[in-house]
């Protein structure tokens, strides 16, 4: 019986999928008592749905996190009415869930153009509030891409993804129509003996050059970005899409893949992901499987059998690589045991990162109280 490896070949992980953020409006300005004048409000803060944005560019361009709006200006002999504090706009991906700290949620933003005030600066120092200013409001805000499952199966027309999900699911893949979407992906359930349940995304076969948006390559890769991991179906016994076009072997249809995935975004790649190889039942599966391993362990000895521009930056990093055969059953409960394991790492890494957050703010805030 083969059994499944776990091949590693670099760091995988920096795809962000949940971002947690510091907001505060800005402060309101001072009044001018002697003349009643009034200060002006602080800026409000708000989070803008835009294209093309990702968590992870917001992260990279703000590692503090730390989204302030502007002072609102004080009263003046020269201008009795301060001006007003600018606007802080936080650009971000459409399709996510902007929620509080405690869970609450302040909204969602599934179209260009969205636009939603988490805080509101403070009020300029008036005759009713006896020319003080107020503060403007603080919250630590959650951005979280929405997603469709937690596992999206990722593979050419023919690499048997329907049978694969119908095998692990033992059911019939239920239809989810969601709002940020036209194209409905398949969700079928994984159902685990602890009651667990995981959600997989059967998503329209890829075809090469889909990044450019052949048939529905282009709304297929925007689904792959809402599940937290990737699975890799490939025949062991490679395919040929129709007679014009080439054949490909299981290691160049990974390779395609990938290579499509780049394309797209290139942060997909470093997804978590799995690799199945379906059709284990047809004739010289075993010896294909050894040939593709080798492969896998030193893609770049091989890369010469793929065009120069078919030939990813990255190679893909897979947790586990699971041989199985969709219709005879063998290998399924061993890849489900992988889904697990694969999806409860990186919880247990999510949580330990929110913990360390919140224990960061906490050490900010005491610090500041001390000085």
């Amino acid at each position: 019986m083969v059994q499944f490896s776990r091949i590693c070949f670099r760091k995988y992980g920096n795809f962000v999928d949940n971002l947690r953020l510091f907001v505060r409006g800005g402060s309101g300005g001072m009044g001018l008592p002697r003349l009643g004048g009034q200060g002006g409000n602080g800026g409000d803060v708000w989070v803008v749905a835009t294209k093309n944005m990702t968590l992870k560019r917001i992260k990279d361009k703000y590692p503090q996190k730390r989204f302030v709006g502007g002072a609102g200006a004080n009263s003046s002999v020269r201008a009795l009415k301060g001006e007003r504090g600018k606007d802080k706009e936080i650009l971000a991906p459409v399709g996510i869930t902007v929620t509080t700290d405690d869970g609450k949620i302040l909204g969602d933003l599934n179209t260009e153009g969205d636009r939603l005030m988490v805080v509101k600066g403070g009020h300029g120092g008036s005759y009713h509030s006896a020319f003080e200013p107020s503060k403007g409001q603080t919250k630590n805000l959650r951005l979280d891409l929405k997603l469709i499952a937690d596992l999206g199966l990722v593979g050419f027309p023919n690499a048997g993804k329907s049978s694969l999900l119908a095998a692990m699911s033992n059911a019939t893949p239920q239809i989810a129509n969601y709002a940020f979407t036209t194209l409905k992906p398949e969700i079928g359930k994984l159902m685990y003996k602890d009651y667990k349940q995981i959600s997989v995304a059967d998503l329209p076969g890829l075809i090469e050059g889909a990044h450019i948006n052949k048939g529905m390559g282009h709304k297929f890769l925007k689904h792959v970005e809402r599940t937290k991991q990737i699975l890799f179906v490939v025949d062991v016994c490679g395919f040929q899409l129709a007679s014009k076009t080439p054949f490909r072997s299981a290691f160049e249809a990974v390779q395609l893949l990938t290579k499509e995935l780049e394309l797209y975004k290139e942060e997909l790649v470093s997804k978590p992901a799995l690799l199945v190889v379906n059709k284990m039942d047809l004739p010289d599966a075993e010896d294909k499987l050894a040939e593709l391993k080798d492969q896998l362990q030193n893609p770049d000895e091989f890369s010469d059998l793929l065009p120069d521009d078919m030939i990813p930056k990255n190679y893909m990093t897979f947790r586990h690589v699971v041989p199985v055969s969709a219709s005879t059953g063998f290998g399924v409960d061993t890849l489900k045991s992988c889904i697990r394991e694969s999806l409860d790492e990186d919880a247990a890494k999510a949580y330990e990162a929110i913990h360390q957050d919140r224990l960061q703010t906490l050490r900010f805030h005491s610090h500041k109280q001390l000085s």
